[in-house]
């Protein structure tokens, strides 16, 4: 057995098991293991539940069963080794796939865990994992428990996974694992300690302590992350107060030359973050709505009542062309009102930044939109009182916190398209107030959604045709630049095959690898209508607002999430024109793959979208939320634990509503920084 190390924590690296060496250290991190703390939580993906060996005569045929059998014959040869055994309720055969198992021989007692054949006429296991009892009173190890199999890799066998974790669990897990959840809590819901929850995940008796054992382990996830969440909030509230932003002149002024009204959802969500600003501490809200709700209209206003107000507002888009849209439409509506906005991206002229900056400094530019650079080294705003962060799931905390460090406790609004599922909005942004457009501006026509096969590839040139003759415009998405490995359509390929398809069209290609002033006269041109087609990566997927296009191909479709397809099919549908999306199949289609395009094709509900992506797809996909690791769960599952969600939430909430600095739960304070604290920002002196 191996020395115990006196100095052992779980951030202990996994090296401190004696006989891991750095070769092997390599292929467990392979599975995401580097601690001792990811050794207890590397979770079976399932369980065999060898508990019960069956009589061989009551073996069922296409099942994987277990049994204990004398060998009554054996032959080996030409690759195989067969055997006939037997118990007291009959006959059965055994084959393997090796000649080379010498060691067995007639009349001994065998353990056999495996397949038994379908069609075979009398029962057959084969190539059965197999263990020779030497003793009549041996127990096997092979069966007569329930065995946990682990996520492998090519260098790691499931033997030596088990071998790993069985030392960890047996060297460490006493000295390593503090009970942290507070004891009225165990009591009031008779929780499994900690200890006995990881070892039961590992070690199962049955499936009722099982259960319980992953239901204590979802709740320390959950309820820690709603405790770490309200301690944020708390310290929030109690930071420097806010500037209070009312609207005024410039606000009456915009509303009286709307050309158009507000829809009601628009309306309520303008009223809740205007109530939010006018307040003496900093606003923290979300904003979402599906493609089109009209999310930059209400964000408007919140920076009309800080202009009102003597204030400076941020707009941080995630990308050059989205910032550069962004500021094209502010301005148009601003500049008759008398408001100076500013672009700043990391691409302009050393002059045009000078200038930029020597305004944000002095205060006369009231709006800057840009890109990371708004928050980057040199900005100086005079008084930045409001931050609004566009697609905030493609930002994480820490350059949130940088844009917000730019003022004195601004407001901060984050605004998202991917509509978020209610589990997601309680667990990942409960510490965020959320207004919700779930409501299009009149006028907006469905958009028609169809799937097509590969094979029917011929029907699309005449489509983008009749499209084009119109004097619209067509999105042609594909998963890839570059033709590579894997049998995905290229933008690059694609390009050049579609226009020797249709000569007669002006084809364009969008990729992330352009310079950006080739990007942004590329968008420029289609804006204008002077490109009939592009061809395009996902660079189009967020923002890109052109409403004279009302076609859109998207290539080997079921490559894409449900949540980022509905995103591209965004891009249109924004004009009068009736607009198509056209799934086209990739000959591999997978089920899942023809599962996502039907579930496109038959809602476009973008809430109902999404919490479909969110089953099938988990929480850190669909809203990008790795970045800073909130959602990074070893065990829980946010649809299917959604009611232990609740529960964590409400017992978080009373503890720390009797106990805000935990004084009486010092363990548990600690656990939450010891888990959370990058991601919680520190907020909360430890």
């Amino acid at each position: 057995m191996s020395p115990l190390k006196s100095d052992a924590r779980l951030s202990s690296p996994v090296t401190i098991l004696e006989g891991l060496g750095i070769k092997t250290a390599k292929a467990f991190a392979r599975l995401n293991v580097f601690t001792l703390e990811d050794m207890f939580f590397l979770l079976p993906r399932r369980y065999e539940d060898r508990r019960y060996p069956k009589p061989l005569g009551d073996l069922k045929r296409g099942e994987t069963e277990c049994a204990v059998a004398v060998v009554d014959e054996l032959a080996s040869g030409y690759g195989k080794t067969e055997a006939v055994i037997s118990d007291w309720s009959g006959n059965a055969r055994v084959i393997w796939f090796t000649d080379k198992l010498t060691f067995i021989r007639e009349g001994m007692r065998l353990a056999l865990y495996g397949q038994v054949s379908e069609r075979s006429i009398v029962p057959q296991f084969t190539h059965p994992q197999f263990e020779i009892l030497r003793r009549k009173d041996q127990a096997p190890t092979l069966i007569g428990k329930i065995f946990p199999i682990y996520p492998g890799t090519a260098e790691l066998s499931q033997r030596t996974i088990k071998k790993f974790i069985d030392l960890s669990l047996d060297m460490y897990l006493d000295r390593c694992i503090k009970e942290f959840l507070p004891q009225k809590i165990l009591r009031h819901y008779g929780m499994m300690s900690q200890r006995d929850a990881i070892l039961q995940l590992h070690m199962p008796k049955d499936e009722n302590t099982f259960i319980r054992a992953r239901n204590r382990l979802v709740f320390d996830e959950l309820f820690l992350l709603q405790a770490g969440i309200i301690m944020r909030r708390k310290s929030s509230s109690n930071e420097a107060h806010s500037q209070e932003l009312k609207p005024g002149k410039y606000f009456a002024s915009f509303m009286d030359n709307l050309p158009f009204s507000l829809t009601d959802a628009q309306r309520v969500a303008a009223y809740e973050i205007l109530e939010d600003i006018e307040k003496p501490y900093p606003m923290n809200r979300l904003l979402q709505g599906d493609v089109g709700s009209g999310k930059t209209l209400v964000a408007e206003l919140a920076m009309l009542a800080a202009s009102d107000s003597n204030a400076q507002s941020a707009f941080m888009a995630p990308t050059e062309i989205l910032a550069q849209q962004h500021y094209i439409n502010l301005k148009k509506s601003l500049d008759p009102i008398g408001l100076n906005t500013a672009l700043l991206t990391g691409s302009l002229k050393a002059s045009e930044r000078r200038n930029i900056l020597a305004g944000i400094a002095d205060g006369s530019i009231n709006i800057v939109v840009g890109t990371h650079a708004v928050f980057s080294g040199g900005v100086d705003f005079k008084n930045l009182a409001l931050a609004i962060v566009d697609e905030q799931h493609r930002f994480g905390v820490l350059q949130r916190n940088a844009l917000a460090a730019k003022g004195i406790s601004p407001h901060i609004l984050a605004m998202t398209a991917t509509p978020i599922p209610r589990t997601l909005i309680m667990s990942v942004y409960g510490d965020l107030e959320v207004s919700t457009l779930n409501e299009m501006p009149p006028g907006r026509k469905p958009i028609k959604t169809a799937s097509l096969k590969h094979s029917e590839f011929s029907k699309l040139p005449g489509m983008i045709r009749a499209h084009v003759r119109k004097g619209h415009q067509v999105y042609w998405v594909c998963p890839l630049i570059d033709d590579g490995e894997k049998d995905l359509a290229a933008v690059t390929s694609t390009c050049q095959y579609l226009r020797g398809l249709m000569p007669e069209l002006n084809i364009a290609v969008l990729h992330g690898r352009l310079d950006i002033a080739e990007k942004a006269e590329i968008m420029q041109d289609f804006s204008a209508g002077n490109i009939d087609m592009l061809v395009a990566t996902v660079v189009i997927e967020v923002g890109v607002d052109v409403p004279n296009a009302s076609m859109i191909v998207i290539q080997d479709a079921g490559q894409f999430g449900l949540a980022q397809l509905h995103q591209l099919r965004g891009r249109v549908g924004r004009g009068e024109a009736q607009s198509v999306c056209i799934l086209l199949e990739n000959e591999n289609i997978t089920p899942e793959g023809v599962e996502r395009l039907s579930a496109m094709v038959e809602s476009s509900d973008g809430f109902a979208l999404a919490e479909q992506d969110l089953r099938h797809r988990g929480a850190g996909e669909i809203c990008g939320t790795h970045q800073h690791g909130v959602t990074d769960f070893r065990v829980a599952d946010l649809v299917r634990d959604e009611k232990i969600l609740l529960l964590a939430r409400d017992e978080a909430r009373a503890l720390l509503a009797e106990d805000p600095e935990l004084a009486s739960e010092p363990r548990l304070k600690q656990e939450i920084f010891r888990r959370l604290g990058r991601v919680l920002e520190l907020a909360v002196t430890s």
